[in-house]
């Protein structure tokens, strides 16, 4: 997967029948896009012919997502693929990778649980080098998505209910689970911007009453699928923290919290305490 850059995109069309840079930026405008400029030239960049600029603005000024306008989306210093129907990463997220790569920097076998586009596995893989990854998602349309951003990297993409998707043998092996699930409350769900609420599936924006329905079941089956050391990192608010905390305690890891206060990010990261060396497995023979 390159890395994001925007500048050695292909030209942008022009004819004569093709809307200008400036009719583009207008009409992103009058339709309250905020970054008009930046959005218009991404567009341009992304239209192959006239007639598929004049339909890829159509689609953004009616309110689809920019990220599956043009179908990528900028993660972690990738260009990700997304399609309608998939949630798209966001720049927040990026911090959860951040902390993962800080706690497991020598990881071998990397999970990305509730995977989305699978975003995250594939920034992880990318930035750790030679590591089995594994993808896994409860959506077919995420799974589509997934295999193709995991697999160019080697990856692997399983589709099924959280745990029950991975092989059995990644059980104690995993150095890195990663799980972006949802955490907007049930209630809560009518309140989230437009692009979100209406062009992003809702099994991966509703979390439930109080949003932590799915990270209460990945604590509490974590700890059998992690490597000694191994950690789960688990995005979430401020305010649902607190119980996020006690989620992963009492699924037996040991617990801290990371916070981006810039980004507004905030990760609870658990860990699998390493086992003790039992006695004898050090080059002495044991006491008698």
């Amino acid at each position: 997967m390159p890395p994001l850059s925007p500048s050695s995109s292909p030209a942008s069309p022009s004819s004569p029948s093709s809307p200008s840079r400036d009719a583009v930026v207008t009409a992103l405008r009058a339709a309250g896009c905020v970054f008009a400029e930046d959005e218009a030239q991404l567009i341009l960049a992304a239209a192959r012919t006239p007639v598929e600029l004049a339909v890829l603005v159509e689609r953004r000024v009616t309110g689809l997502p920019l990220e599956l306008v043009v179908g990528w989306a900028e993660f972690h210093g990738l260009r990700v693929a997304v399609e309608p129907g998939v949630f798209v990463p966001r720049r927040r997220t990026e911090f959860l990778v951040t902390q993962a790569l800080a706690q497991a920097p020598h990881a071998s076998v990397v999970v990305d649980l509730c995977c989305g586009s699978g975003a995250v596995g594939a920034a992880l893989a990318t930035a750790l080098g030679r590591v089995e990854l594994h993808a896994a998602d409860i959506d077919p349309a995420a799974v589509r998505c997934a295999r193709r951003n995991v697999v160019a990297l080697g990856g692997h993409v399983h589709t099924g209910d959280l745990f029950e998707a991975l092989p059995v043998r990644l059980r104690g092996r995993v150095d890195i689970l990663a799980a972006n699930v949802p955490y907007v409350p049930t209630g809560e769900v009518p309140l989230l911007p437009a692009e979100a609420r209406d062009h992003e599936p809702l099994a991966a924006l509703d979390g439930g009453a109080d949003g932590l329905d799915v990270l209460r079941r990945v604590a509490a089956g974590a700890v059998h699928w992690l490597a000694p050391g191994g950690c789960l990192l688990v995005e979430t608010s401020e305010r649902q923290t607190p119980a996020a905390v006690e989620a992963f305690t009492r699924g037996g890891l040991s617990t801290r919290v990371a916070v981006d206060e810039e980004l507004y990010a905030h990760v609870v990261v658990g860990t699998r305490e390493a086992e003790e060396e039992a006695p004898g497995r050090r080059g002495t023979p044991p006491a008698r």
